[in-house]
C-alpha cells in the first residue's frame, strides 16, 4: 500500500490519497491523471487494466484502487 501511495503522490501530490474517499466523485482526479495513474500502475505491477475495470468505483479512493491492483495481479 505504501508504494501505491507513493505513486499516486506522484500523479498528484496536492492529494491527500490516505484520507480522501472520493477522488473521483468529488472530481479530484481528472481524466489525464486516471490515464497517467493507469498507465503506471500497468507498468509498475504489470497488470492491465481492462476497460471494464474502469469505474468510478475502483479509483474513487487508494483503498479501491489497491484492491482492483491486488485483483488483477491474481
Amino acid at each position: 500500500m505504501e508504494e501505491l501511495l507513493e505513486i499516486l503522490k506522484d500523479v498528484r501530490d496536492d492529494i491527500d490519497f490516505g484520507q480522501a474517499t472520493d477522488l473521483v466523485s468529488s472530481k479530484l482526479l481528472t481524466s489525464f491523471d486516471i490515464i497517467q495513474l493507469i498507465s503506471t500502475l500497468d507498468d509498475e505491477y504489470d497488470i492491465s487494466i481492462p476497460a471494464s475495470e474502469i469505474v468510478p468505483a475502483n479509483f474513487d479512493s487508494a483503498q479501491a484502487i489497491y484492491a482492483l491492483v491486488q485483483r488483477l495481479k491474481g
